[in-house]
């Protein structure tokens, strides 16, 4: 699989307008050879970097099978899950100091819906049911 976006490439820094310095918006994402079998997609956006350990920027199951895209801001197909801004949208970066890392993560899955899924427990149901993922890593300092 692999995953790339019309706004960032792949370790380059991201465009502030995708981050709390400008309009916050969702980047464009799309994904490509997914393995046969898969029934769905997940996405996570993560910030490893973060002062507290791992900071959840964005996460999305039940993305149907036959999507391969996120346009810029949306709209999402599927399920946002509540991230550590408390809120079940995308929350760009926002890093206190020093420039991190965010790790957008889509995953291949083998079932069409994974439920009552949380941010704790996210990555544990996924994984049960991942056939194969891909990452894009965006770069950020604060202005």
């Amino acid at each position: 699989m692999e995953l790339m976006s019309k706004d960032f490439e792949n370790e380059e820094m991201m465009d502030s307008k995708f981050t709390c310095d400008g309009q916050d918006i969702s980047p464009h994402l799309k994904w490509g050879d997914a393995p046969s079998g898969t029934k769905s997609f997940a996405l996570c956006c993560e910030d490893p970097d973060a002062p507290s350990g791992n900071w959840i920027h964005w996460m999305i199951v039940n993305i149907p099978a036959k999507t391969t895209e996120i346009p810029q801001n949306g709209p999402v197909p599927g399920k946002e899950i509540e991230n550590d801004f408390g809120k079940t949208s995308y929350g760009g970066p926002c890093p206190p100091s020093g420039t991190h890392r965010y790790i957008f993560t889509v995953y291949a899955l083998d079932t069409k819906k994974v439920s009552k899924v949380d941010k704790i427990d996210f990555k544990p149901k996924i994984k049960k049911h991942t056939l194969d993922s891909a990452e894009l890593i965006g770069l950020y300092k604060k202005q």
